[in-house]
């Protein structure tokens, strides 16, 4: 019995395409939210991201020879469609009041500090150290704004290759695991209160879980601080990527700017989040899907990232993100200074 054109078998079958690939992607990042949950994981702050990533390139490099080619699809929807509906959700963390409660001073800070921070990373990055833009800015988008989720937002405007997205949030956990030891032993040094030093931290630490560990070691009032300064930052990112949605067209040569829904859908989210408390529970577990579907997108582009890859980029990542390190921890004391 033959099956009629446009039945239902006929309209399941590209998801069906789709099932091999995703399955891969949600399980690594349902085993990297797991192990972020350990206690010896804990400790390092490592987040469900990070864990993701590391184990993507795992199996992506481990076995990558013998992966079959049907994984493709769903691999690619995961670093795609997924990504978006995680950086939309991401604003459930964030609401026009906590941007209100950081007042001009702690906005005005952040402001200076993305924008900084992306220009000074775009400039060194082609012009010090010899970087590719894509390479370049994705460490500068790391650095400047939200650590790895930035960095992948960044990626969906920029359509980079995957190894430029993995050492660009290598760059992140390095050094931003090196401000969790570093910021709160120069606390009692710095001549900052402690919501001054909340503004310090949240400006300038690369990723939300650091600047909890950070803001934590001085005191829970410093952590919500910098936590709200941090998620001020988060903000941030969709003017960031509506002028990279502007410049790829107009580099391009394209007409129609490239505009990224996502971004808007995030800012959407915020706004609603503004106006209406979600029941406790329900918050709890959309804010857990969200981090599935970031660190689904993180293994989906591990496993498509070859090492080799990386080696080839060599050190001059590294070396701008340590130049970008540099500057947010000296320059942004000075500004946290000079404000407060």
């Amino acid at each position: 019995m033959t099956t009629p054109s446009g039945t239902l078998p006929g309209i399941l079958r590209p998801t069906f395409r789709l099932l091999p690939g995703l399955a891969l992607a949600v399980g690594l990042g349902l085993l990297g939210l797991w192990l972020a949950e350990l206690p010896w994981l804990a400790r390092w702050q490592l987040s469900a991201l990070t864990c993701a990533i590391v184990l993507g390139l795992l199996v992506g490099n481990l076995l990558g020879a013998h992966l079959p080619a049907r994984l493709a699809p769903g691999l690619h929807v995961s670093q795609r469609q997924l990504l978006r509906a995680g950086v939309v959700l991401y604003g459930l963390r964030l609401s026009f009041q906590d941007i209100a409660a950081i007042g001009a001073a702690g906005l005005l800070v952040d402001v200076v500090v993305v924008v900084s921070t992306l220009m000074l990373g775009t400039w060194a990055g082609r012009r010090w150290f010899g970087l590719d833009r894509h390479t370049a800015m994705l460490t500068a988008a790391g650095s400047a704004i939200c650590g790895a989720a930035a960095v992948l937002a960044v990626e969906r405007v920029l359509r980079a290759d995957p190894s430029k997205v993995a050492i660009a949030v290598a760059t992140v956990v390095l050094f931003g695991t090196f401000n969790i030891f570093l910021y709160p032993m120069l606390y009692p040094h710095l001549g900052l209160d402690p919501a001054a030093f909340g503004l310090y931290a949240g400006a300038t630490v690369h990723e939300v879980a650091q600047v909890v560990a950070v803001g934590s070691a001085v005191s829970p009032e410093t952590a919500d601080a910098a936590v709200i300064v941090k998620l001020t930052r988060v903000l941030l990112l969709v003017p960031v990527l509506l002028v990279l949605g502007w410049q790829e067209a107009r580099e391009g040569g394209e007409r129609a700017m490239v505009i990224p829904w996502f971004a808007l859908g995030f800012l959407a989210v915020v706004a609603l989040n503004s106006v209406i408390q979600l029941p406790g529970p329900w918050r709890a577990a959309l804010l857990t899907l969200d981090t599935l579907l970031l660190a689904t997108a993180m293994a989906a582009l591990g496993v498509e990232t070859r090492i080799a890859k990386l080696r080839a980029l060599g050190p001059r990542p590294l070396l701008l993100a340590g130049v970008l390190f540099l500057w947010l921890s000296v320059g942004g004391y000075l500004l946290v200074r000079a404000v407060t």
